[in-house]
């Protein structure tokens, strides 16, 4: 795999290298908005930050798993492409695709110049296929507005089509070793228990984490960058949402949680996601047709997967308004081509 962006600037052991986090099924949760209200998570740290530092960075170096993501050669468009592809996505399922994409597209620039249906026909089964559309936008903008780099400042990443806070933090501080609060569900998991207490963190990002997590960042840029891949780490094999693994806890002698006596979340329902029958299943099914297709395809291909009229017309039509697929004359639609 190569790559035309700066080197990744982290160092760490062989297994261990700079990081982006997973939920217990492998899937990046980067977390939703902000929101306010009950079990927010207001609670300041009850530990002192070095206390947690120290444990939880000597499990990383023994404990993180070795993904492609996370080696030198990756580079910074090899960490962006895990981040969008990781989104509620697991581990296992990216995994494949995501090697197939860096060998087909190794810089920002070689996917830019394929047509964004090509994208969403590469993304597969992942799922989320918008995601496609927005990792083409940001390799076109990478292209034109950055000479084919991965920007490495923050305000850069922010502004590129596509990335949000989260995405912009990860990849800052994977790929370039920066100092940033970078907050998924895991990570967000981690501080609701260590530091503040409560099983669950809410449902929506919180300013109070926001704040929380800053305060809890190293100083110096480098071991901030290892901690934040180390605390997204835990939460995906130890600190899990179910089943928790509190035995195999590097601080679980210091977890404001766990000395409570781990009490019940209290706070609002925590929503569960659901497919079969859904417009999601439906769009998945008719994205699959077109897929597979070399060319543009009738209306009848598409009525063949799925018996509900209504239903899948809507999904249809949401399909084409997210401009993942263009109707053409004659009841024909393809992938999109501009």
């Amino acid at each position: 795999m190569t790559s035309i962006d700066a080197p990744a600037s982290l160092s760490f052991p062989a297994a261990s290298r700079a990081a982006a986090g997973t939920d217990p099924s492998g899937a990046r949760t980067a977390p939703p908005g902000s929101g306010t209200g009950p079990g927010t998570g207001t609670a300041s740290a009850v530990v002192d930050p070095a206390e947690l530092h120290g444990p939880v960075l000597a499990w990383f170096d023994r404990h993180a798993r070795d993904l492609p993501w996370r080696r030198p050669e990756a580079g910074a468009w090899g960490v962006m492409v895990s981040e969008f592809m990781l989104q509620q996505t697991p581990v296992v399922r990216v995994l494949p695709v995501y090697e197939q994409w860096l060998a087909r597209w190794p810089r920002p620039a070689d996917l830019a110049a394929e047509p964004p249906g090509e994208a969403v026909r590469a993304w597969g089964r992942l799922g989320y296929p918008r995601r496609a559309l927005r990792l083409h936008a940001a390799a076109v903008a990478i292209r034109d507005r950055h000479r084919g780099n991965v920007p490495s400042d923050h305000g850069q990443l922010l502004a590129l089509p596509g990335i949000g806070e989260y995405t912009a933090a990860a990849v800052a501080s994977f790929a370039y070793g920066q100092r940033h609060a970078v907050l998924d569900t895991n990570v967000r998991r981690v501080l609701a228990r260590a530091a503040s207490g409560v099983q669950y963190p809410p449902n929506a990002t919180t300013a109070a984490e926001r704040r929380l997590a800053r305060e809890l960042l190293p100083d110096d840029e480098s071991t901030a960058a290892r901690w934040a891949a180390a605390s997204m780490e835990l939460g995906a094999l130890v600190c899990t949402a179910k089943n928790e693994d509190c035995g195999r806890c590097p601080v679980s002698d210091r977890c404001a949680w766990l000395l409570a006596g781990k009490p019940a979340h209290d706070g609002p329902p925590r929503r569960g996601q659901t497919y079969a029958g859904t417009d999601r299943q439906v769009r998945g099914r008719l994205l699959a047709v077109l897929r597979d297709a070399p060319g543009p395809v009738p209306q009848s291909a598409l009525d063949a997967v799925w018996d509900e009229p209504v239903q899948r017309g809507r999904a249809l039509d949401g399909l084409v308004s997210d401009g993942l697929v263009e109707p053409l004359d004659g009841g024909r639609y393809r992938l999109p081509l501009t």
